[in-house]
């Protein structure tokens, strides 16, 4: 069926004007509001008020102007029931063919650090979110666009057949509509429950208190493949991305060749590029971190991308072969012929020079992605448990050196406390109980995941001797505090000179009494790292 008119209504004004001009230009009558009719009016394109449409004015502060049946009657009304149709004819009702809207900017005014309440309820769209769902419930007849990027498509289409939209398409939108209204009030609803009553109502014209987690926490993630099977082969998986992701993440990953990414390949690469954009790339500073089975076994930097590489390597050669390799910043051909030389399943990097492509182009099942490197990371932490959700502010805390407190009676040396910050950054990222050995700016032996700390402290040992890695001289650096002297005693043995840690035990006294008794330096940082 032929749009012959079209409401237009709209908050994010993007692209609408060439929009609105194209709809023009194939005769469809153009219905809009407020600065969208000013808009399209200051640009010479024929439009009509609804209020004139409507022959009601707008009122209460722009509040009530699309409630109104000649609206909801022309997006409501069913063009093939003759019932419907005989009504609409006696009451004076059109056919809106055609709905534009996206709605008040909601979560933009929420996160501004002075909204008040009184801002954030007036952002609150009422008309919207009714005339796109009455739309949307009538898809077999009506078009609705919720999003600029659908422009495109309906004018395509219009311009294809009879000035209509496909059936496929008019279903696809509607179904776009109801995300989008369950997102819109789903982040009404968490703005609301997290506020700090009765203060919130006691003074609504004020800023008001926000709790960091709301009473009802409404969550959106779009679907953007489903996969093989999961994290074994017998379940079944899909991979969501934020419906506004938080810059610097992997979800903004784009895969240039390689098979499709699996559960396991996401969680690693996810994993390694976590770890290693938390190296300053600023600071012209390239960085390689390893990743096997959601563990760092190899993190180096280097004055360029392939000493990072080769130094990385060298930490567990083993445990490297077919892990996700990423670097925090471009990578050049020089160090992706190293690279390929091993079996990998993912490389990340900013970008690729031309040989670098090239060389990986004759390994087509390498998934080589790039991830823009910037700062940020997700709101929120998940970890599902039965029946519910655990949620926690991500771990963002990085400990800057000014921070450390000195507990041994040996101070590290410049060297030495240069190597203490680069181990407790990749401690960070290593399953609890992690101890991490380094030296030189690279990893040398890493224990993770055992259920006490001296042995994760052994097997860190066992791993750099497995690798023919010296220990002398080297650093600790342990996710938590020692519980007992025990682990100091062994890496003591392996060689280990200087020992970072958050300390807090009840047995601080002791644990630190045996750092001076084997001359190692000991720092405090007073923060923890368990990643469970």
């Amino acid at each position: 069926m032929p749009i012959q008119q079209a409401l237009l209504s709209v908050s994010d004004k993007t692209g609408v004007l060439d929009f609105a001009r194209a709809l023009h230009a194939m005769g469809v009558k153009l219905l809009s509001t407020g600065g969208t009719a000013k808009l399209l009016r200051d640009n010479q394109v024929p439009v009509t008020e609804v209020s004139d449409h409507t022959g009601f004015p707008e009122m209460l502060d722009g509040r009530v102007k699309t409630l109104h049946p000649k609206i909801h009657g022309g997006l409501l009304g069913r063009r093939g029931l003759p019932a419907h149709v005989a009504k609409m004819k006696e009451q004076g009702i059109e056919n809106i063919d055609l709905l534009v809207v996206n709605l008040y900017p909601f979560t933009q005014t929420v996160a501004k650090p002075d909204c008040s309440l009184e801002d954030a309820i007036e952002n609150i769209d009422i008309g919207g979110p009714a005339m796109i769902r009455a739309a949307a419930k009538n898809w077999e007849d009506v078009t609705v666009v919720v999003d600029p990027a659908d422009y495109a498509r309906v004018l395509e289409e219009m311009k294809a057949g009879n000035s209509g939209t496909t059936r496929e398409t008019r279903f696809v939108l509607a179904a776009k509509v109801y995300s989008h209204t369950a997102a819109y009030d789903g982040a009404i609803s968490n703005y609301l429950t997290s506020l700090a009553t009765p203060a919130a109502l006691a003074a609504p014209a004020a800023m008001v208190e926000r709790g960091a987690f709301p009473e009802k926490l409404n969550l959106q993630f779009t679907k953007v493949q489903e996969m093989r099977y999961g994290e074994n082969p017998h379940q079944s998986a899909a991979f969501y991305r934020d419906t506004a992701p938080a810059a610097g993440t992997l979800s903004a990953y784009t895969q240039l060749q390689g098979k499709e990414l699996s559960y396991n390949n996401i969680a690693d690469a996810d994993a390694a590029w976590e770890c290693v954009k938390s190296f300053d790339a600023s600071q012209k500073t390239a960085a390689c971190v390893i990743v096997k089975h959601a563990n760092p076994c190899g993190v180096a930097i280097g004055a360029n991308a392939l000493g990072a590489y080769t130094n990385a390597l060298k930490t567990d050669p083993t445990s490297a072969f077919g892990g996700i390799i990423a670097f925090n910043g471009p990578l050049d051909g020089t160090a992706a012929e190293a690279v390929a030389r091993q079996f990998v399943e993912v490389v990340i990097a900013t970008a690729y020079d031309a040989r670098a492509r090239e060389i990986f182009a004759a390994k087509q099942n390498v998934r080589l992605l790039t991830v823009p490197l910037a700062k940020g990371g997700n709101e929120y932490d998940f970890k599902r448990v039965g029946g519910g959700l655990l949620v926690q502010s991500p771990d963002a805390k990085n400990v800057q050196a000014g921070e450390l407190k000195q507990a041994s009676k040996r101070a590290p040396s410049v060297s030495e406390l240069a190597d203490l910050m680069f181990a407790w950054r990749v401690a960070k990222y290593v399953k609890s109980n992690a101890i991490v050995f380094c030296g030189g700016g690279m990893t040398l032996g890493v224990g993770a995941g055992q259920m006490s700390r001296v042995d994760s402290t052994r097997i860190a040992v066992i791993k750099a001797q497995n690798a023919g890695l010296s220990l002398k001289g080297s650093v600790v650096a342990s996710d938590a505090f020692f519980p007992f002297r025990d682990g100091i005693d062994v890496l003591a043995e392996a060689g280990a000179k200087a020992v970072i840690q958050p300390g807090g035990s009840m047995r601080d006294d002791e644990v630190i009494a045996a750092a001076d008794e084997h001359g190692i330096a000991m720092m405090l940082t007073g923060t923890r790292h368990f990643r469970h």
